[in-house]
């Protein structure tokens, strides 16, 4: 076991509030860091699940229909509010490792305008590798979660 899941509270990612500082690219720089810290995957997919874990739960009123995401195998609820000049994103998922790509993508994403959104793509997940480890249900799971962020950034932005 890496070093890095011995973390104190103090130093680890708190999901708490998705309030993001600075930019995507970032965002971004700081989850590739992150996941460097880890000499193989079974960390990095340990990390993944306590990300996950760490998502504020949605009220069971938000877990509507219209709010689950198609094409993921495991059920994915998104909540999106704001505007054009900023957009926040709330999301669950019955599944732990696909919550932990929920953490990622609303440490990228959420609390950005609708421009950044659209313009920017999510480099970190080639360059964690999460292309070449994600089974492919995941990461078409993956690629429906972006796809809903940037229908909705697309939305406030016309």
């Amino acid at each position: 076991m890496n070093d890095v899941t011995h973390l104190s509270n103090d130093d680890e990612l708190s999901m708490e509030s998705t309030q993001n500082t600075g930019t995507i690219d970032s965002a971004q720089q700081e989850i590739i860091e992150e996941f460097e810290l880890f000499d193989d995957w079974m960390d990095r997919y340990q990390y993944l699940i306590d990300l996950g874990k760490k998502l504020p739960a949605l009220d069971v009123a938000e877990k509507t229909d219209d709010r689950l995401l198609a094409g993921c195998q495991s059920q994915v609820w998104l909540v999106s509010e704001g505007d054009a000049e900023a957009l926040q994103f709330r999301a669950n998922s019955d599944a732990a490792i696909v919550s932990g790509l929920i953490a990622l993508l609303l440490r990228v994403y959420s609390d950005r305008s609708a421009q950044d959104i659209l313009t920017s793509e999510p480099r970190f997940v080639d360059a964690i590798g999460l292309s070449q480890h994600l089974s492919p249900t995941r990461a078409n799971g993956l690629n429906a979660m972006l796809r809903a962020i940037r229908n909705v950034a697309r939305s406030v932005s016309t």
